[in-house]
């Protein structure tokens, strides 16, 4: 590592190293005597030992700064949930209020009126305040996500909110735009802006204690089997945490029982472990998981519709079945469950490398690698 220094600090990947290694006479042989099986292994364990050329070199910082930066970051994450029950609230005395608005504005009464402009204000200081978290501290993605990442969460979150509401009506032959109101789930809202703490919490106590277990490591396999349990520690300890907030809130604002706090909590869990690979640099894999979730939640919603077409009833028997039998809850449910039990495969595998764990420059590069040539 000290003979070969420069070029691991200047490598973007660890191909790049194993090409240098090979170019001075590095063979498989010499890395078997550093206990790795080819030069690719010991390329790859170089590049996460060694931090990049464009980082400062690691110092000790100051007690001080430290407990301000954690603090700051921890009212960071604080802040969505906040927001977003001072947003319920908000629409809720709204709506008990009696605020006249004058005739010749609009027809209808003033409290809808107030109430739609108290929710959107709520819901972009919302979007503006998950924004920050997932651009700061321990959910920070290594490399800039695709914009249909982006989308696709979005798609997720609407559903959240109004998806089983819509799911009845479109059951029951509706909807009847523009003279119906939608339903929107705030408790599912409001839980899984709370999660956001514990979310963070989980990927800084999975990171830490990784970082440590590379250091301490003499071989990548010795690594591998000592970052599983903990990445299964992270997923069930955030698990954990959304079931509590689910079940808390819904108890407390009369929710639906126990298919919306099943449903919140998958969903909840499949964005966490995206982000979780999106911070490691596997953005691809990250993108990939909530889109299975929003093509299994429209294929719902479409084969429901397409029922209403002669002869192709057969195609919504599958979808009014489980909600007459488990809720419309159960439709997100299984749509955000297979997917998040996919990317906990998919990381068991990726996240168990040491690449993953590399230390970050302090710029990340334009191009991100290809997760093809990661483990």
């Amino acid at each position: 590592m000290h003979q070969h220094r420069t070029l691991c600090e200047r490598a973007v990947d660890p191909m790049e190293i194993a090409a240098g290694l090979e170019a001075h006479g590095v063979t498989d042989r010499t890395a078997a005597r550093f206990r790795h099986r080819d030069v690719f292994s010991l390329a790859e364990e170089l590049y996460a030992r060694v931090p990049r050329a464009e980082a400062p070199p690691p110092t000790v910082p100051a007690p001080g700064p430290v407990r301000r930066g954690r603090g700051v970051r921890a009212v960071l994450h604080l802040l969505p949930g906040a927001v977003c029950a001072a947003t319920v609230a908000a629409v809720t005395a709204a709506g008990d209020a009696s605020t006249p608005v004058p005739g010749r504005l609009i027809d209808g009464p003033s409290t809808g009126l107030v109430q739609k402009a108290v929710a959107l204000t709520g819901t972009g200081l919302v979007a503006l305040a998950l924004r920050l978290c997932v651009r700061h501290g321990p959910l920070r993605a290594r490399y800039p996500s695709a914009r249909a990442a982006a989308l696709w969460t979005c798609w997720l979150a609407g559903y959240a909110l109004c998806g089983d509401w819509l799911l009845r009506q479109i059951l029951a032959g509706g909807p009847d735009f523009p003279y119906v109101q939608p339903q929107f789930a705030t408790t599912t809202a409001l839980a899984l802006t709370c999660a956001v703490v514990p979310a963070a919490w989980c990927a800084h106590w999975f990171a830490a204690r990784a970082r440590r277990r590379l250091a301490d490591s003499r071989c990548l396999t010795a690594f591998a089997s000592g970052v599983r349990p903990l990445l299964l520690a992270a997923a069930t300890m955030q698990l954990a945490a959304l079931l509590a907030l689910a079940a808390t809130v819904d108890a407390v604002g009369g929710g639906g029982g126990a298919g919306p706090v099943a449903a919140a909590s998958a969903l909840g869990a499949l964005l966490f472990l995206a982000r979780l690979l999106a911070r490691h640099g596997f953005p691809a894999a990250a993108t990939a998981g909530p889109a299975a979730a929003v093509a299994l939640e429209a294929a719902a919603l479409a084969c429901v519709l397409a029922a209403r077409l002669p002869g192709l009833a057969p195609l919504g028997r599958p979808v009014e079945a489980a909600v007459t039998h488990l809720g419309p809850a159960a439709v997100p449910a299984v749509a955000c469950a297979l997917p998040a039990l996919g990317l906990l495969l998919y990381a068991l595998r990726a996240l168990t490398g040491a690449s993953a764990h590399a230390p970050a420059p302090a710029a990340a590069p334009a191009a991100v690698p290809a997760e093809a040539d990661r483990p």
